[in-house]
């Protein structure tokens, strides 16, 4: 009896040509994904930058305007014996000097609070605080900054209203009765990227000095 032949199918390999398309594919879809990796983490950067320099500018504006808002504070206790003889010691275009009281809980006291702001070297808004006004220290709170401009409100016949805003040079023997703070910077300028896509911000804040109304 003759057993039957059993055939056996040969299986098809993948050829070279085949091979070599399969690898261009896929490179070409790795390629694909690296860019879009790249392009993603440029714009997040940039985003990232953009709302870091802006939340940086309110913080410094914030603090400044602070300041600003208590020029000239007397407590009026009869346990302190401090005076504000001059609540603007010193203001130009790009700088001031504010003058106001406070208690320290510390030191259990009244003490005359002094302050200024300006913009020093490197493009770094600096606070100096006298504090008593003895001590002096002085620190950056805003890194590149582009701008920092004062103008100032002034009240020329004594009614507590603001007539005229000025410059410093304007101000003349008028009463200063509100500030006005014009405050630019940039981002981080090592990244060419950033460099290129995020623009200055820029903030502009008035305020009223209500301490010097009232007197």
């Amino acid at each position: 009896m003759r057993t039957p032949s059993i055939l056996f199918k040969q299986k098809e390999g993948v050829s070279l040509i085949e091979l070599l398309v399969a690898l261009v594919i896929l490179g070409i879809v790795i390629g694909a994904i690296y860019r879009l990796f790249i392009v993603q983490t440029k714009a997040y950067t940039v985003q990232d930058q953009a709302v870091e320099v802006q939340q940086n500018v309110r913080s410094a504006m914030e603090i400044l305007l602070r300041d600003l808002r208590m020029t000239g504070y007397d407590d009026d206790s009869s346990a302190s014996t401090v005076t504000i003889p001059t609540p603007i010691s010193a203001f130009t275009d790009s700088s001031i000097t504010v003058n106001y009281e406070y208690y320290d809980s510390g030191a259990a006291q009244y003490q005359r609070h002094t302050v200024a702001y300006s913009l020093g070297a490197g493009n770094l808004l600096r606070q100096k605080d006298r504090n008593p006004p003895g001590d002096s220290i002085t620190e950056p709170i805003l890194e590149n900054v582009a701008l920092l401009n004062f103008s100032y409100g002034i009240d020329t016949n004594n009614d507590g209203v603001v007539d005229n805003w000025v410059n410093a040079a304007g101000v003349g023997g008028y009463k200063i009765i509100a500030v006005q703070v014009t405050l630019t910077a940039r981002p981080d300028q090592t990244n060419p990227d950033v460099q290129k896509s995020v623009s200055p911000r820029t903030l502009i804040s008035a305020v009223m000095l209500r301490n010097l109304i009232m007197k």
